[in-house]
């Protein structure tokens, strides 16, 4: 094993993620990365060295980096999001700091990091850019803040849109994610793992459960907007066995290098809410049949990501339309490259390595240490749809047939712990 670089990454010790970067370093010959803990970081604990380079990765699975930067004792509850937020960039610009003034290297750009952490700003970004994205009202640093359930029904009245997701602006693994839809006369259903406790408290849950009557769906609504609001048109997706589908897709310095669909009977993919993965072959196929090419979704990928040039990884939730025809980014994501077992796409150049060992073999190739330079996204003879995406019909989701009930939704499940962190 050869010494290489110097490395640090910053996470948690003792979580996967580390452990499958840690791996990576080996299986490329490299040595081991030094581990900093985010606790450390957030004390001012941490210390570092001229010469070595210092990746980040999640603070997602610290419960007390979880404490730290939301506040609050219960890792299942969903509020505290805004003040993880600010945390957790104030931490990042003060370590990018120490990272400099102590003549070592930071991967990935920490300003970035602050706009892919905020659902609006980043959907602002990739809306400039002509990225396909989905109608929003709250997109970019000048649209209206969302105080509450009142504001969420007059933008959306205002805008046209009778189905939306409203998430927390903040927000990551589908916590505090409502699907919320209306008929037209005046009555709302909101679909969300979204667990209402004693008190008005909010937590997260393993389970999917339907909210049919206004006053709750505007009580959970009015409970999240402190944390800040990012609302957008619920665009129909192309399903797969019956089942929604999207992507995730991970683009490592300017390449869609892995892929994985996910398929749900509910609104939200997220494994842990009981989506699965999906057929990717059969998927392809399906692109191909309506006369679309599966290359032309990787660029819409890829452009999604050149948004954002100084963040070497990121992973796109990419949303096929009904048809399978049009795509749409639904978000990037910071830290979206836990994928554990999958590897890399043919032709990516990452073929038979994991997400990790890509993102090794990229920094590293040709033996030059944290290579600056970001590889070239792939070129096809179709230019894909760029703007904002509207979407039409009912799609296959939810049946808004049900838009009429009323009464409230059982809330006895188990809760679950999801905290700053993009997972599948």
């Amino acid at each position: 094993m050869t010494s290489g670089p110097r490395l640090v990454v910053v996470g948690d010790p003792a979580g996967r993620r580390v452990a499958f970067f840690q791996d990576a370093l080996r299986a490329a010959g490299l040595s081991e990365a030094r581990a900093v803990s985010w606790p450390e970081v957030l004390r001012g604990g941490a210390r570092f060295a001229v010469g070595e380079t210092v990746r980040l990765d999640s603070p997602g699975e610290d419960p007390e980096a979880d404490r730290l930067l939301r506040g609050v004792d219960d890792p299942a509850r969903v509020e505290g999001t805004g003040r993880w937020y600010g945390r957790f960039t104030t931490a990042v610009a003060d370590l990018a700091r120490s990272v400099a003034e102590a003549g070592a290297v930071l991967v990935d750009d920490p300003a970035e990091l602050a706009v892919l952490f905020d659902k609006r700003l980043s959907h602002g970004r990739l809306r400039a850019a002509g990225v396909p994205v989905p109608e929003s009202p709250t997109s970019g640093p000048d649209a209206p803040v969302v105080r509450g359930w009142a504001d969420v029904r007059a933008l959306t009245a205002g805008a046209g849109l009778r189905r939306v997701f409203v998430k927390l602006a903040h927000g990551s693994s589908a916590s505090g994610v409502l699907a919320v839809e209306t008929n037209g006369a005046g009555r709302f259903q909101a679909t969300t793992s979204v667990e209402r406790g004693a008190g008005g408290r909010l937590f997260n849950s393993l389970r999917v459960r339907r909210y049919t009557g206004e006053r709750e769906v505007a009580a959970i609504v009015d409970a999240l907007a402190p944390d800040g609001l990012h609302v957008e048109r619920w665009l129909p997706k192309a399903t797969q066995d019956g089942r929604a589908a999207d992507l995730r897709v991970v683009v490592v310095d300017g390449r869609a290098t892995h892929a994985v669909l996910r398929t749900s009977r509910s609104p939200m993919t997220n494994l842990h809410l009981g989506g699965a993965r999906g057929d990717l072959d059969a998927a392809r196929a399906a692109i191909a049949a309506a006369g679309g090419r599966w290359a032309d979704a990787l660029v819409v990928c890829e452009r999604a990501a050149a948004v954002f040039p100084g963040t070497r990884c990121v992973g796109v939730d990419l949303l096929p339309a009904t048809g399978w025809r049009r795509f749409a980014v639904g978000e990037v994501n910071a830290f979206g490259d836990l994928l554990p077992g999958l590897t890399g796409l043919p032709g990516s150049g990452a073929e038979g390595l994991d997400t990790y060992a890509a993102q090794v073999a990229a920094q590293f190739r040709s033996g030059r240490g944290a290579d600056p330079a970001h590889g070239s996204p792939r070129t096809t003879g179709t230019t894909p749809a760029t703007g904002t995406a509207t979407g039409t019909g009912t799609g296959t989701t939810p049946a808004t047939a049900t838009a009429t009930a009323t009464g409230t939704a059982n809330t006895t499940s188990t809760t679950s712990t999801v905290t700053g962190t993009s997972t599948t």
